[in-house]
């Protein structure tokens, strides 16, 4: 059976505010006169609004007696009536002729065999995409509540669903496993078993983890793909599984032993191993793109530190040829008889080492001059050779556009792996290398071109690696270098999509349209920055055109808010971070999303408390072992694995966060400090062990580690994080975290650290209805575009150095469209999309014309951050309030050391995510202690500036304790939050 809990099957809550009764069950005038007209009696009047007004919150008629209190009281004292009238149905024939009056009023009809048959048919088709059985329950209740039908139980649902889903996934089971032979299944079968010298079985092999970046772990990985591709092309077999549903399967195989896999149903564990193979496959794939690009990206640095070494030792060359030249000037310029200035000049020469070795020395400084590294890319390069050619043998690539050169160059490199001599007589089509690099390739003498083979090779390699990170070329059954056109959606599915797009967000439908637009905002907006300039004291032009800003006066601390911090801090109760989590969980019920995988209720005992725990073992970074040690024996380390893995996904735990945010969000305090219009988004380095592909060297923080990048609203609430690598582009996940945030508080405003002034980034920002606004420190070095090449401004047109070509944005404003039509439902992600796109590319005019889109968006963000002081304030108070949080945070990371101990990329994240619960969840408890210490201060006669409540942050840690014994009290209730609780304004 699915959990109630996990569903959004309307229930009773556990309690109610105030607020939450008059907003929710107190009877409208219409709806007064309504039960007056259909009833008579005092008695019959008041028991109809109260079974209209629950009817209207859970959309089916409750138990009488599960109807609360709570509610019944408010709706009498609504209602005006005596203390002492009782809701009750004593006849049976009055309550099934109010319900009957009450579906008319609402016109709802009741659930019956027509309405079975329409949810029957949406649960049916929604199986092929989702398997989660509370996820299936949701889209029945959706539909059966569009179609204004009454809820049917929720038993009833539960066992429509499940024999729904039981049937849809029996004939997918059905489907694949007759495309088996015998010989094949028992192949699959044998996975399951273990090695003869090992206790280990191959089945375990499948869930391998890739290691560091290495050439012995490339290595490694080329092996693993052979073991893997000898198991079959996979894909033929799971035709027709959607990929989410190939997802499912994959995550419910991961999740299980070889020996609890032995006891699924044959067709199932078939059909689950399979889609573990397809998986693994994929993402090995996808791992040796991504070893390969940082091999490369590692022997590209040592050849520019090995040229930087070289610089430094022919310095000692340099000065003793300028000695040299000097000598011979100085012989050339003394008047002296014609045959000595020759044997001068031998003698010079043979004191320097003879002509040959300075030839030799000016010979070497030549070949580096110009920062030109490529001639030494080959002692690095060397031996990784093998080991690439072996990649590129196992990978199928193909060209993302019609220019297929560098596809062509590959076959020849392929077809000629097994020379070793100087050239390479192949005729090969190298226009697109640089003339840096063709220097190096290709030697012409008379009527013959041949190409060095040495420095093709590398040259290749290296132009792999900027287009497969580009998008223009694409590994064929990959997922993360897959050919990202596609997945987006065709222009013939867009177009019914575009006018109401457009309408959302006040575009216009037609490309002209939409170019005048954007070129009239930039003119006006550079217009008004221009006539504004000079009465703008803050900003000042040079002659070179490098606009300086002025520092703003720093802004005084009140001795008012002095003295409220204080009296806060003296007040604040001592908290256990335990504690805290126990009564945020019974204020929002976040535990509720936890449970086993399949989506049935919990059989652990003590649920609830096993899964705070598991939340706190993994939020504080402890670790299941250590944080046993502290539990007294409630919980062994076996148990906190078990929960974590088999009850707690990253899902789970994002609509866990969402339960937090959006209850924190209605709480009045947190309305002087922001109204969720505006976030900001930053990253924060997290120790990793070395020894996973994830983790990577970061040279601004040192060590190796990954980012947790954060995007947190302007009420101080994180609404979404992701866990990146270390050296990847963060302005890839600025705009993903907001589309990926599901909660109430929805930012249209992001603010960024200097990762955001992206072009690309700006441009999608703005399609997607989003206002990017990030915090620019090299912000001179960025160039503005002006309109046109005639307009001139008075004041500030040294600023411009380029201009928009607009109709490069218009051609391609179908394909605009299209991406972000594409990302809006879901086909896409925008950090996939913006990877590609972060990278330059020669062929890419999709990519050329988000840049010019973006050059617009830019030049207008730019003429608005150096003209409006109040903006800059904001967006730096805002990027403060992120990088508050990252310290914040971290300091719940107290286990461990602070480093992540998983190699599981998928551990990883969530580590970062079970953080974010515990950090959202202590700034959800100091607001509610914030909010019940100023309560007491005004009844004391204290008093406080709105300005002083607007200082205030929730990022108190110095009365909450950490360390000791983490032991739990569930039968400790919290009080009843009071959301109106009125604060003096």
């Amino acid at each position: 059976m699915a959990s109630i809990e996990r569903t959004a099957y309307p229930r009773f809550k556990r309690y109610y505010t105030a607020n939450e009764l008059d907003k929710i069950y107190t009877p409208t005038r219409i709806e007064i006169a309504f039960a007056l007209k259909v009833t008579t009696g005092e008695e019959n009047y008041f028991n109809l609004l109260v079974l209209l007004k629950v009817f209207q919150r859970l959309g089916y008629f409750p138990q009488i007696a599960d109807i609360p209190l709570a509610i019944i009281n408010h709706i009498r004292t609504a209602l005006d009536l005596q203390e002492n009238r009782s809701f009750s149905y004593q006849y049976p024939p009055t309550l099934s002729r109010h319900k009957k009056a009450i579906r008319s009023y609402l016109q709802v009809s009741p659930f019956n065999q027509k309405g079975k048959a329409l949810i029957t048919a949406v649960i049916t088709e929604s199986a092929l995409r989702m398997d989660n059985p509370a996820d299936l329950i949701n889209v029945a209740i959706e539909e059966v509540v569009k179609e204004r039908y009454e809820l049917p139980g929720f038993n009833t649902l539960d066992r429509l669903v499940n024999h729904l889903r039981k049937e849809v996934n029996q004939k997918i089971f059905s489907q694949v496993i007759s495309q088996l032979n015998p010989e094949y299944i028992q192949r699959l079968k044998d996975l399951l078993d273990n090695y003869a010298t090992v206790e280990r079985s191959p089945y375990n092999d499948l869930k391998k983890l890739p290691q560091k970046s290495s050439r012995n772990h490339l290595n490694d990985l080329i092996v693993h793909l052979t073991w893997l591709e000898t198991l079959g092309e996979i894909a033929p077999y799971l035709q027709g599984l959607t990929r989410a549903k190939i997802k499912h399967f994959t995550s419910e195989a991961k999740a299980i032993s070889a020996s609890e896999m032995k006891d699924v149903t044959l067709n199932k564990q078939l059909t689950l191993l399979l889609c573990l193979i397809y998986s693994a496959q994929v993402q090995t794939r996808d791992y040796l793109v991504e070893m390969f690009l940082k091999q490369m990206k590692k022997i590209h640095n040592l050849a520019i530190e090995e040229l930087d070494s070289i610089k430094k030792r022919q310095q000692i060359t340099t000065e003793k040829l300028v000695s040299v030249l000097t000598d011979v000037l100085v012989v050339f310029n003394e008047d002296v008889p014609d045959s000595k200035p020759l044997e001068q000049l031998q003698t010079i020469f043979k004191q320097t080492g003879g002509v040959e070795q300075l030839l030799t020395e000016c010979e070497e400084i030549n070949a580096y001059q110009g920062n030109n590294y490529f001639p030494l890319l080959w002692r690095f390069y060397k031996s990784h050779r093998s080991a690439f050619f072996r990649v590129f043998k196992f990978l199928k690539i193909e060209s993302t556009s019609s220019d297929d050169k560098l596809v062509k160059a590959v076959e020849i490199l392929l077809s000629n792996s097994h020379r070793r001599g100087e050239w390479i007589e192949t005729k090969v089509d190298l226009s697109f290398i640089s003339q840096q690099w063709q220097k190096l390739v290709i030697f012409q003498s008379k009527d013959v071109t041949r190409v060095m083979r040495r420095h093709f090779e590398i040259c290749i390699f290296s132009y792999l690696a900027v287009e497969l990170k580009s998008g223009d070329i694409c590994v064929f059954n990959s997922e993360a270098y897959a050919d990202y056109r596609e997945q987006l959606l065709s222009w013939k599915d867009c177009q019914p999509l575009v006018e109401a797009y457009c309408q959302q967000l006040g575009f216009p439908t037609k490309a002209e349209d939409f170019v005048e637009n954007l070129e009239n905002l930039l003119t006006q907006t550079a217009s008004s920055v221009d006539q504004g300039y000079p009465n703008n004291t803050s900003v000042v032009i040079s002659e070179q055109g490098e606009p300086v800003l002025k520092r703003p006066s720093a802004n005084r601390e009140s001795a008012s808010l002095k003295n409220l911090e204080a009296l806060i801090s003296e007040r604040m109760p001592e908290r256990n971070l335990i504690d805290i989590l126990r009564d945020v969980d019974y204020w929002t019920n976040f535990t509720r999303h936890f449970g086993p995988l399949s989506g049935s209720d919990s059989k652990l005992e003590r649920s609830t408390e096993r899964y705070l725990l598991t939340t706190f073992t993994y939020g504080c970074n402890l670790g299941a072992t250590q944080a046993a040690r502290h539990m007294r024996g409630v919980v062994t380390s076996r148990m906190l694995t078990f929960v974590n893995q088999r009850h707690i996904s990253l899902k789970g735990l994002n609509t866990a966060l969402v339960d937090i945010i959006n209850r924190y969000n209605v709480m009045p305090l947190t309305k002087f400090w922001g109204d969720g219009t505006t976030a900001a988004a930053d990253g924060t380095k997290y120790d990793l062990y070395e020894q996973n592909l994830l983790s990577e060297y970061h040279i601004r923080y040192g060590g190796y580690g990954g980012i947790a990048y954060h995007h947190v609203a302007d009420s101080y609430i994180a609404l979404f994080s992701h866990f990146i690598p270390c050296g990847t582009w963060e302005a890839v996940y600025i705009i993903e975290g907001l589309l990926k945030n599901k909660s109430d508080i929805q930012p249209s405003i992001i603010h960024a650290d200097t990762q955001g002034q992206s072009t690309p980034v700006f441009a999608l920002s703005y399609l997607l209805g989003i206002q990017l606004m990030p915090r620019i420190r090299n912000w001179q070095d960025l160039v503005f575009y002006r309109p046109d090449k005639e307009t001139i401004y008075q004041h500030i047109d040294s600023l411009f150095k380029g201009v928009i070509n607009w109709e490069l944005i218009k051609t391609h404003w179908s394909d605009l469209l299209r991406v972000v039509l594409s990302i809006k439902e879901g086909k896409i992600s925008s950090d996939m999309l913006l990877r590609k796109l972060g990278n330059y590319s020669r062929k890419n005019k999709l990519y050329q014309a988000f840049r010019e889109l973006g050059r617009v968006i830019r030049t207008i963000f730019l003429l608005q951050f150096i003209s409006d002081q109040k903006l800059r304030q904001q967006i730096t108070a805002m990027t403060n309030k992120v990088e508050a949080y990252n310290g914040f945070s971290k300091w719940f990371c107290f286990g461990g050391e602070g480093v992540i101990a998983s190699n599981d990329p998928e551990q990883q994240e969530k580590t970062i995510k079970y953080g974010d619960l515990v950090a959202n969840a202590v700034i959800f408890h100091n607001v509610v202690d914030l909010t019940e210490v100023l309560l007491q201060l005004r009844k004391e006669g204290f008093f406080w500036e709105r300005e002083d409540l607007a200082a205030l942050s929730p990022y108190l840690t110095s009365h909450i304790k950490r360390f000791g014994d983490y032991l739990i009290d569930l039968d400790a209730i919290p009080p009843a939050l009071e959301e109106t609780l009125n604060l003096g304004f």
